[in-house]
């Protein structure tokens, strides 16, 4: 029987399963910038700098809560960006061993960097923030260790890096448009990072399934 057909269901749905239809809206876009010579590690490390940038710009400024609505639409595009260095890799011939390093890498970095302005805004705690970007951080450790196990990257929810941007965007959207601080906003960060602790036990535990499943194959 096929390794695969042991695996139990998944438990928690993620953003990121809509990630192949997504893709297919964009091969187009990647298409043309592979005719045009755009590697998919200048698109990495170009989404990575210019995400630094914003979360720079953000916590110099966070004052002028407007520039927050610069957040939403640079997450989405973010996302864009990473499912076309994506298919660059695989699809036109661009894998290389210094771009999995970068796609790590720098999406922990930008992460960080996009998170950390929200530790300026006053209803939120600069504990509460760090402790998002640290567990943010360790979760995408966890799916990288599972190659290491013998298992695929996991990218169990409920918490992932696509459901953090939507959450996140939302969150910048209400900022940006002057909204005034209410009680539940002060939440938002401690159940993030609640169903991060969630996420990473997911992916700690379908990463152990999968590789006791292909080493019984």
């Amino acid at each position: 029987m096929h390794w695969e057909r042991k695996l139990p269901p998944a438990t928690a749905v993620t953003i990121y399963d809509l990630k192949p239809r997504f893709q297919a809206l964009l091969r187009p876009l990647a298409r043309a910038l592979y005719d045009a010579g755009v590697t998919a590690n200048q698109v990495t490390l170009a989404a990575c700098l210019v995400s630094v940038a914003l979360g720079v710009v953000l916590c110099l400024s966070a004052q002028h809560r407007v520039l927050f609505l610069l957040l939403p639409p640079w997450l989405f595009l973010r996302m864009a960006l990473n499912a076309i260095d994506g298919m660059l890799a695989r699809e036109f011939g661009q894998r290389s061993n210094l771009g999995a390093f970068l796609n790590e890498l720098t999406d922990v970095v930008s992460d960080a960097a996009l998170y950390l302005p929200f530790a300026f805004v006053l209803q939120f705690g600069w504990l509460e923030v760090v402790g998002v970007i640290f567990l943010a951080a360790l979760s995408e450790m966890t799916g990288v260790v599972a190659v290491m196990i013998g298992a695929s990257r996991r990218y169990d929810g409920p918490m992932g890096k696509s459901d953090r941007a939507f959450v996140l965007g939302a969150l910048a959207l209400v900022i940006g448009f002057g909204g005034p601080p209410q009680s539940w906003q002060q939440l938002i960060f401690p159940s993030i990072a609640l169903l991060l602790c969630v996420t990473i036990s997911n992916r700690v535990r379908r990463g152990l399934v999968e590789a006791a499943a292909k080493g019984s194959a």
